[in-house]
């Protein structure tokens, strides 16, 4: 493997002017109390914390790619990022507007009760969402089980069918750019590809945004598994295929030099569409499809386990699985150093297998 001094400038480069960019937007967005509103109940103390965060992603990424506008494949990232980060920022837009208040309970009885889809034990505490638990919680305050807490204010959300039809328009920027290699995964799918990029654009993105959730966690994941396919890429040959995954891994590790437990600003929307748009754009550039899917696979797993959920194939108290961990009495921390650990695990063992048992 043969990092250059023109890699690591592009890292430097990419990193330092994210940490500026986040600071600045930062104070812009507090300036102007675009903040989050959680409707986790375990993290109600980060209300106020300014979000949109991912506008500083996103200048990072546009001044590097200007720098470096002669790789086509940075360049032609940055417009994606650039494309979804709009989709996202309206729906983090949309989401400023309160939809309804939502009650906040505790569980006042002396056995466990049930709300929801929710079983609470006594003493724990949970928020009223479901029509099934606005229904139990009338007879729950009827018997006297349980005692209303506060409330907590639902933002308003685009419709499921409205974002993947957004994410559609997203993905087809990156098919009209004619860019992405007809060989995906060693076939040559010929027009078939054109389904392949945009399932891959959908995937990316939902899995980022899913994952997005606690302070670093996103930022964290997507800086790492970057990270390891620019490491990939290089050791491969694919020198013009790792100049996007580093400059994502530099602004990915900029903004969570901010937005590290505990966080100062989030990415939202804004942030997530753009790094799950910018990473799986990279990875079928460079074509390393496989390896960028390994490397994602905390993500992906989140989004498989939040279907069966959905599906009701398993049971989760809180969705999606890490404020299931969480709501089990995990903490924050120690979720987000986990998710990470296992993400540069899978990484590492991905990269000596291939180099050691495939090569």
């Amino acid at each position: 493997m043969n990092i250059s001094q023109t890699d690591i400038i592009i890292f430097i480069i990419a990193f330092i002017s994210t940490v500026f960019f986040t600071l600045f937007v930062r104070k812009i967005l507090k300036d102007a109390n675009i903040t989050d509103k959680p409707i986790v109940t375990e993290h109600s103390h980060k209300a106020g914390t300014p979000t949109m965060g991912g506008l500083a992603i996103l200048l990072g990424i546009l001044l590097i790619s200007c720098i470096y506008f002669t790789n086509k494949n940075l360049v032609l990232m940055a417009l994606l990022m650039l494309t979804a980060s709009i989709i996202g920022l309206f729906d983090d837009l949309i989401g400023l507007k309160t939809k309804e208040i939502q009650k906040k309970i505790r569980n006042i009885s002396s056995g466990p009760i049930e709300m929801g889809r929710l079983m609470l034990k006594p003493g724990e505490e949970a928020r009223v969402a479901t029509p099934k638990a606005k229904k139990d919680l009338i007879k729950h305050l009827e018997e006297n089980n349980v005692e209303i807490i506060g409330e907590a204010p639902i933002k308003n959300e685009v419709k499921e069918s409205e974002k993947i039809f957004a994410q559609i328009l997203i993905s087809l920027f990156l098919v009209g750019s004619g860019a992405v290699s007809s060989s995906v995964l060693g076939f040559n799918l010929g027009i078939l590809v054109i389904p392949v990029i945009i399932f891959g654009i959908i995937g990316a993105i939902n899995a980022v945004n899913l994952i997005d959730g606690m302070d670093g966690l996103a930022a964290g994941i997507v800086a790492i598994a970057s990270s390891a396919c620019a490491i990939f890429s290089i050791s491969i040959g694919n020198f013009d295929g790792s100049v996007p995954f580093i400059a994502l891994s530099g602004v990915s590790f900029g903004f969570l030099a901010l937005n590290r437990y505990p966080a100062s600003i989030f990415m939202g929307d804004t942030g997530a569409f753009a790094l799950g748009a910018g990473y799986i754009t990279a990875a079928f550039l460079g074509n390393i499809i496989y390896f960028a899917l390994i490397a994602l696979a905390i993500p992906i797993l989140s989004v498989v386990v939040s279907l069966m959920h959905r599906a009701h194939i398993i049971k989760l108290p809180v969705e999606p699985l890490h404020h299931t961990l969480n709501y089990k009495g995990l903490s924050e921390k120690k979720i987000v150093v986990l998710y990470w650990g296992i993400t540069v695990l899978i990484c590492a063992l991905a990269l000596y297998f291939y180099h050691y048992f495939i090569i």
